[in-house]
């Protein structure tokens, strides 16, 4: 029970970078000498401290750790990256026992770390919390076992199920729900749109309703439709544009030359290629179905405006799903889905 406690303090640490530390996942620890936490830390960002040695750092009576545990929400690493293996500095101060969340799919890591910390005849118990640890970097594991980026579909519909009137702009979303929805942004690596939304919205997809890092933008455009003068081409984010005609860099723009035949896998694997762990799909209908025609989501997040009636428009796509919850914002209510026959 008393690990449980730990490792949940652990994963509260994590949290506090969330959004800031691709392509590396969200970790926290927690030193415990006789009861009592003496230091704790978390991974702010790539190239930074790993969060052991941040907790390592926080420790005033550096004395005590050999009479410590320390606590862990996923295996130390034990390679050489932009910094040292956290597992040889676990070993080199001689803890006198690891306690892991979860462990780490990462083909470098994959239970190295948990091997270097036991060969030294330190005491290892690992998957504590093991479900919430895995949650917590959902899109890291599913980025590294399933070779491609954790896919959030989102969009807004009216109660009738349109998602616009009369094919124009329609405010469907209230201000609490828009704010969630910047949050999320927030927390992923990539948003996702199509040639029709850019025409329609001509949006910036940055997360200006709040304080935080802006997503990669990724816009598909075959043909190159959309005007540079739109404000997907500014210069707020990096951007990503996959076309059928170019392959080039121009500032921060990035076009991406990809054949239209299976273009959605096609897609989904240079998105890998380019480390992007995570996207939310904020497409159009056509976009949105054709990822889940394809079975091609983790997550879907549905904001539904039930008093609304357009009787006319673009329908909303066509998704059979019963959602996981659901949560009221005003007179909006957002169904949360999870795909669980991946």
């Amino acid at each position: 029970m008393q690990d449980e406690i730990y490792i949940k303090r652990c994963i509260e640490l994590a949290k506090k970078a969330l959004g800031n530390t691709y392509p590396n996942p969200m970790v926290g620890s927690v030193i415990v000498h006789n009861g009592k936490i003496i230091g704790e830390g978390y991974h702010h960002r790539e190239g930074e401290n790993h969060a052991e040695i941040n907790a390592i750092n926080s420790v005033e009576d550096k004395s005590l750790i050999p009479e410590s545990t320390i606590y862990v929400s996923l295996e130390p690493c034990a390679h050489f990256g932009k910094t040292p293996p956290c597992a040889l500095k676990i070993v080199e101060l001689g803890f006198k026992k690891v306690v892991i969340g979860a462990m780490d799919s990462h083909d470098k890591v994959n239970g190295k770390g948990k091997k270097i910390i036991q060969e030294a005849g330190i005491e290892v118990v690992s998957g504590i919390l093991e479900d919430e640890c895995i949650d917590l970097n959902k899109r890291f594991f599913t980025y590294h076992e399933k070779k491609r980026p954790f896919i959030v579909l989102k969009w807004a519909q009216s109660g009738d199920g349109f998602m616009d009137r009369d094919f124009k702009p329609t405010q469907i979303s209230n201000s609490l729900t828009k704010q969630y929805i910047h949050e999320l942004r927030n927390s992923e690596h990539a948003i996702l749109i199509g040639t029709m939304t850019a025409f329609r919205d001509n949006p910036s997809l940055t997360t200006r309703e709040i304080t935080g890092r802006n997503p990669v933008r990724i816009l598909i455009d075959i043909d190159l439709k959309v005007p540079t003068n739109y404000n997907i081409y500014n210069n707020e984010a990096e951007t990503l544009v996959f076309n059928s005609l170019k392959n080039t860099q121009e500032g921060n723009i990035r076009f991406i030359k990809t054949e239209r035949e299976n273009f959605i896998e096609k897609l989904i694997r240079k998105l890998y290629d380019l480390q992007i762990q995570s996207i939310i799909v904020e497409g159009g209908s056509l976009v949105l179905q054709q990822f889940i025609n394809a079975n091609l989501w983790d997550e879907a997040l549905i904001i539904k405006n039930e008093n609304l009636t357009v009787e006319n428009g673009t329908k909303a796509p066509s998704f059979v799903h019963k959602y996981s919850e659901v949560r009221q914002f005003r007179d909006n209510v957002i169904e949360f889905h999870k795909n669980i026959f991946l």
